[in-house]
């Protein structure tokens, strides 16, 4: 593996953002309608290889259920407004509205409320009533907390997300989660993350996860690389897990851990090259708080952006392209790849000649840094 020396005390390797990759065509092509872009994690089948990141901007009760009909999953955070406020839609237009100069300072006073365990046991039930897939999401700090009501309101995938999420979380002040004996107790598969290394994704996949997360906190909203110094290029993250996913079958007797690319999926073609370096699927956040359903009102912005000690984040505006559908789904009306996504994926497959997306995973690619015009 190929080093560059920084100095003369420090060499790195170097690393590829989804930007700084391409996919090679292959000898035959096949007809878009033709091609699969299901995948299924567990019991749970989707026809469509994303997941709605969970972000107040991005998903509420009533955005995860049309993602779901979508064939898609929205994943409900349990710690953002919908589970602190009765009524959140007064709170989300608030924020909407704020000042470009106070929103940080408002957004860490607006979710200093307190989670409260009705709501969260409501809004899932509300998910659940629709007949889709029931994914939630809570940070680790909270999930030794909240799981129990989580589970018992009945959701169907679990997911454990933070900037950075490990096996071995070392604490002086507080005894960790223990991953591993947290999930072989859980009734429901977990999805964890995110990590950004080879080692990292390995030991999470030892603790019994279903998915692994692959990211840093590097999506649109996050500043996470200029207030930390902390990031990892997202094609090179994504090629790493997928090799421990690969190093993990063999060790585990052939127990498949599903790979998602989270952060740096911004357009169609970032969905088609992140399948290409190993990805089962990704959770995304800008391109679905477009939507004209989004409960951002065209804004967006993560958790990072109200920590109350270190924020990392901003709420950022990303304006409106269209319907839910419209950017999953299509007819697209813009040729910047914000819209139609799943159907940019299926004619990349289709021009690369493959027929699912662990077939799209064996694709050539080189390294050919995008220069805009």
């Amino acid at each position: 593996m190929t080093e560059v020396e920084i100095g003369r005390g420090k060499r790195g390797r170097r690393a590829y953002s989804f930007d700084d990759i391409a996919i090679v065509p292959s000898r035959r092509t096949r007809d878009p309608e033709e091609v699969s872009v299901a995948w299924q994690i567990d019991a749970y089948r989707f026809e469509l290889p994303i997941l709605a990141a969970p972000m107040d901007s991005v998903v509420s009760p009533r955005t995860a259920i049309a993602i779901g009909r979508l064939g898609g999953v929205g994943v409900l955070d349990l710690e953002g407004v919908w589970t602190r406020y009765e009524d959140p839609e007064s709170v989300l237009a608030e924020i909407a509205a704020l000042d470009d100069v106070e929103a940080n300072r408002r957004m860490q006073d607006i979710y200093a409320a307190p989670i409260r365990p009705e709501l969260v046991v409501e809004r899932i039930q509300e998910v659940r009533r629709a007949g889709v897939t029931v994914a939630a999401a809570l940070s680790p700090q909270r999930t030794a907390q909240l799981h129990k009501t989580v589970v018992d309101a009945g959701v169907d995938l679990f997911v454990i997300r933070g900037t950075t999420v490990s096996a071995e979380h070392v604490s002086s002040g507080a005894e960790p989660l223990n991953l591993k004996q947290f999930i072989y107790e859980l009734d429901v598969p977990v999805v964890v993350g995110g990590c950004a290394t080879y080692t990292a994704a390995l030991h999470l996949m030892r603790t019994g996860a279903a998915g692994v997360l692959v990211g840093f906190g590097g999506g649109a909203a996050h500043t996470t690389r200029t207030v930390l110094g902390v990031a990892v290029p997202m094609a090179s993250a994504v090629a790493d897990v997928a090799a421990a996913r690969r190093d993990y079958m063999d060790e585990s007797g052939g127990r498949y851990v599903h790979v998602i690319a989270d952060g740096g999926v911004g357009r169609s073609g970032d969905l088609a090259r992140a399948v290409a370096c190993g990805a089962d699927a990704v959770m995304m956040g800008s391109p679905l708080a477009r939507a004209t359903e989004a409960p951002g009102r065209g804004w967006h912005w993560g958790s990072e952006a109200h920590h109350p000690e270190v924020p990392r984040g901003l709420r950022v505006h990303v304006g409106t392209a269209g319907s839910l559908e419209e950017i999953l789904l299509g007819p697209s009306r813009a040729a910047d790849g914000s819209m139609n996504l799943v159907g940019a994926l299926r004619r990349a497959m289709a021009t690369t000649g493959y027929s699912d997306l662990k077939e799209l995973q064996r694709v050539e690619v080189v390294v050919a840094p995008y220069q805009p015009s």
